[in-house]
């Protein structure tokens, strides 16, 4: 067994190259089953279908509430963070993609960037590490909480106190003794500007209804038409909702990130209606190759683009 100095002293290696190779924030917690309240708080969003178009959050609920059914032998979890908020914005009129979209897709990227971190801890203590990102069945924004990097805010986005909530979340599940870091304890207090600022009222209590996101809608929904309360709040945005994080006082002294895969692509800074519109196939697998906007396929760009037409 580790002793507590040798546990600081691997942790600290592993900061440190985390650190190096690009990531923004890393802490770590004691792999075990989540709390009753947020396994409670989950399976309630579940059963009151909340999710909605969402149904991958309806698979493989006993791994999302434990990690260590993900790795046998599992003592941590390794909550990394990346900074995304992009250096330049799209012009006002352009129809507005989701600013985590501005760049490389995050999860060939994190789970690069995470790959090489396990292949640090392998190679300096024997022991194995499963790299999560995002479509992995995990709790992302409780074990960030547990290992200290920020809190889940009403918006249920991360929010790192100083820095706020553009960042992408990776985890390493591992069976390295790590000694655990603070959890977060902060929260909004009695500030509900998300809530207030939501164009589809999909914020109540730091609860998501899918249903009424239009992140949710415009991305995930697979169907040839969206629910009628989208066209009148859609607005300019033809990939995504940034609303929450635009009002939010946590992002208002944020900086823009420095990674080179998030700096924002030309052709999406200075993308058109009119192209959107016009789009082919071939030209959608041009563009968005290496995308995450690749996700809502281009017959959903196409359906969202007939909205901000009219």
């Amino acid at each position: 067994m580790n002793s507590p100095t040798s546990q600081c002293r691997i942790g600290d290696a592993i900061k440190a190259e985390a650190l190096r190779l690009g990531f923004d924030a890393v802490g770590f917690a004691q792999a075990a089953p989540v709390s009753a309240q947020a396994a409670q708080a989950f399976t309630r969003w579940i059963a009151t279908g909340k999710h909605d178009c969402m149904q991958w959050a309806t698979n493989h609920t006993d791994l999302r509430l434990d990690p260590t059914l993900l790795v046998p032998g599992a003592r941590s979890v390794i909550s990394l963070a990346v900074n995304y908020l992009p250096p330049r914005l799209q012009p006002a009129h352009a129809p507005q993609v989701a600013r985590y979209a501005y760049g490389d897709d995050y999860h060939e990227v994190l789970r690069d960037m995470g790959r090489q971190l396990a292949a640090f801890i392998k190679e300096h203590t024997g022991h194995d590490s499963r790299i999560c990102v995002d479509s992995a069945p995990i709790l992302e924004r409780y074990w960030a909480q547990q290992a200290g990097l920020g809190f889940t805010g009403l918006n249920t986005l991360l929010i790192i106190p100083g820095r706020g909530s553009h960042f992408f979340l990776c985890e390493l599940v591992t069976t390295l003794a790590l000694e655990p870091d603070a959890p977060c304890t902060l929260t909004c207090g009695d500030c509900h500007a998300c809530e207030r600022h939501c164009p589809g009222g999909a914020l109540s209590g730091g609860t998501l209804d899918a249903a009424r996101c239009l992140s949710c809608q415009t991305i995930e929904n697979r169907a040839a038409q969206l629910p009628e309360w989208v066209a009148s709040a859609i607005g300019g945005r033809l990939y995504g909702c940034d609303e929450c994080q635009r009002c939010c006082p946590h992002n208002a002294q944020a900086q823009p990130t420095t990674h080179p895969a998030f700096q924002g692509r030309e052709s999406i800074l200075h993308l058109t209606l009119p192209q959107v519109l016009e789009m082919t196939q071939e030209q959608f697998s041009t563009t968005f190759r290496h995308s995450p906007i690749k996700r809502a396929k281009l017959t959903g760009l196409h359906r969202n683009a007939q909205l901000l037409k009219k």
